[in-house]
């Protein structure tokens, strides 16, 4: 993760992934209620191997602005979810081609849930966005998945309807300016 430095907010710490963090994320991404939103063919993740690679990515990043970062409580040291900013491919055939935008996302183990995690981390990532620099970032999420729409409301995205503009599939389209954050 290149350039991009850890944040904090009252409850959170936002980090780089770490080696030692695959276990969580077989976890999280085993996980049928986490994976059922993500892209048009969702996949559980198999084994400790693919949760490996998956870090190394992350950790591979190189770019002065996005990140994923690992979403920690500050209180318990324990790890509650994912993090992302970073490029959002526009809708075409494979490979996807990078559309110019950025976009917000967040993936939470289900026993965090509920607690304001995902907004506090949010709000974090489209400060630290706006304060680097970003003119504009979107977040999309499926028609059905109404518990990530209402945290993109929580941290000030604004709904712009459904679009198929981006990952080659229906998609609510929430985005905010920096003028308007």
């Amino acid at each position: 993760m290149n350039g991009v430095k850890s944040l904090e907010t009252e409850r959170l710490i936002l980090r780089q992934w770490e080696p030692e963090d695959a276990g969580f994320v077989l976890d999280l991404y085993s996980r049928w209620e986490v994976q059922r939103f993500i892209g048009n063919s969702p996949q559980v993740m198999a084994d400790v191997a693919q949760a490996e690679e998956r870090i190394r990515t992350w950790r591979a990043m190189d770019h002065p602005v996005d990140g994923i970062w690992a979403v920690e409580l500050k209180d318990r040291k324990v790890l509650a979810g994912t993090l992302l900013l970073k490029g959002i491919p526009a809708s075409g055939p494979p490979p996807l081609q990078p559309s110019g935008d950025t976009e917000i996302g967040w993936h939470f183990h289900p026993d965090f849930w509920g607690h304001g995690y995902a907004s506090g981390a949010g709000r974090a990532v489209l400060d630290y966005a706006f304060a680097s620099g970003l003119p504009k970032v979107v977040a999309v999420t499926a028609p059905a998945n109404t518990a990530s729409q209402k945290v993109c409301i929580r941290i000030g995205l604004r709904h712009q309807g459904q679009t198929a503009r981006y990952y080659s599939m229906l998609c609510e389209l929430f985005e905010l300016t920096g003028a308007a954050a």
